[in-house]
């Protein structure tokens, strides 16, 4: 479909349309949806799949890389996984309705905060088809209608993917453009809904920093933004070094194209003689390279030397900086100048060092000796995340179903008047 055809104003008025619909849904009539989408995931495994293999094909061809690759590559087990975390969500608390807060003013009025779905919510995202299917989930459980504009990489796999979830609204008599998949690549489509800020209530892109600099730029909407993931982990003088090594290889190796990743290890110069060696020897074994100070690179040689843009970077593959500090006031001070407010990771058994380390660290996520690779919504136990915010307003961190609330003032009164004019005056 081309740019020339489709009618961007129409496809968010319809889209909009839903929003208004489901938000009277209720939540057994959602979470009933809910479970269907995930039976239809599995149901059209092989449509699915069969539309993956023309993405991967050409992926191969246009020569993406092999985090992009990982990113993009749909199978049974990862179908199955999509299809849970859809049963997850279903199973969550409905955020809707939910009362915040409740307290009586002095002239008797009863003021309360309920939580309302924000309307509708556009997703731009590149490469993870299993976004199409989060999102879609978390969206019709927080009672949103959802624009899905995925990346042309993934073009086919969401299309497959958005058919299967039209299967479920459409049995439970839910209009389709609930869940809306953009039919297109084109670009110039995207800009123009990036206007529709009559329509369309929230922004969440998701992908590299390219993309989410420039939907901030032309959104006359409201965006969520998370440019890059750099995070740190902070092996300080009262580390258990065991631990410190389990995280680094947890945090690095696991998955390193994602951003909960370490990208960075700080680590406090009374360790660094015992810990650097070791953890460095390991590191090197499987393929990672070293960038480190000068203090880093007289412990182990064979790092390369760390520039200013290396401690800034969000590589997603397996290089990792390294910098030895005198104390936890340079860490603090290493990640306030080069942390992209995401995850930060302390190892310490000192719980002055920890308490401080929570204070003075305001990243969307501190953890105290866990792996960087919780920063994740799943894992946080909010169900799957529609994205990580790592600017302060509205949402912070992992964004599950609350974040994509907003809460709305109910006042109950028996008469009362804010002046004392009445009709027989």
């Amino acid at each position: 479909m081309t740019h020339e055809n489709f009618k961007t104003a129409e496809f968010a008025r319809a889209t909009r349309q839903a929003s208004i619909e489901l938000a009277r849904l209720s939540t057994e009539w959602k979470n009933r949806a809910l479970f269907k989408m995930a039976e239809y995931l599995l149901k059209d495994e092989d449509k699915i799949i069969a539309e993956n293999a023309k993405d991967l094909k050409q992926a191969e061809k246009n020569g993406l890389s092999p985090a992009m690759i990982d990113r993009l590559v749909l199978n049974h087990e990862r179908l199955e996984k999509m299809a849970h975390a859809v049963q997850e969500i279903a199973a969550l608390p409905d955020p809707v309705g939910k009362v915040n807060s409740v307290w009586k003013r002095p002239n008797g009025i009863e003021v309360s905060l309920v939580h309302i779905p924000l309307g509708v919510v556009m997703m731009i995202y590149e490469s993870r088809p299993n976004v199409t299917s989060d999102a879609a989930a978390l969206c019709l459980k927080s009672g949103n209608a959802v624009i899905l504009r995925g990346g042309s990489e993934a073009f086919h796999s969401n299309q497959a993917i958005g058919a299967a979830l039209h299967k479920a609204l459409q049995e439970e008599k839910i209009p389709s453009e609930a869940i809306s998949v953009v039919p297109t690549t084109d670009r110039k489509i995207m800009e123009e809904l990036l206007t529709q800020d009559e329509l369309i209530d929230l922004i969440i892109p998701r992908g590299g920093e390219g993309l989410i600099r420039f939907v901030a730029k032309n959104s006359r909407i409201p965006v969520i933004k998370h440019y890059k993931g750099v995070c740190h982990m902070y092996v300080d003088a009262d580390a258990d070094e065991e631990v410190a090594m389990n995280l680094l290889i947890d945090g690095k190796l696991s998955r390193p194209g994602v951003c909960n990743a370490l990208e960075t290890m700080l680590v406090h110069q009374d360790v660094a003689e015992t810990f650097l060696p070791q953890a460095g020897e390991y590191l090197r074994e499987k393929g990672v390279e070293l960038r480190g100070c000068e203090r880093t690179r007289k412990i182990v040689p064979y790092a390369n030397d760390a520039t200013e843009e290396d401690y800034e970077a969000e590589f997603l593959s397996l290089i990792l900086t390294v910098k030895v500090v005198s104390d936890l006031d340079e860490a603090v001070s290493h990640i306030h100048r080069y942390g992209s407010d995401h995850t930060e990771v302390i190892v310490t058994n000192n719980l002055a060092n920890t308490q401080r380390f929570i204070k003075e660290i305001n990243s969307s996520v501190v953890m105290v000796n866990a792996s960087s690779r919780f920063s994740d919504g799943g894992e946080l136990g909010l169900g799957a995340e529609i994205g990580i915010s790592t600017t302060k307003l509205h949402a912070y961190g992992p964004m599950g179903l609350e974040a994509l609330t907003t809460k709305k003032f109910v006042i109950m009164g028996s008469g009362q008047t804010r002046h004392n004019l009445h009709l027989n005056q």
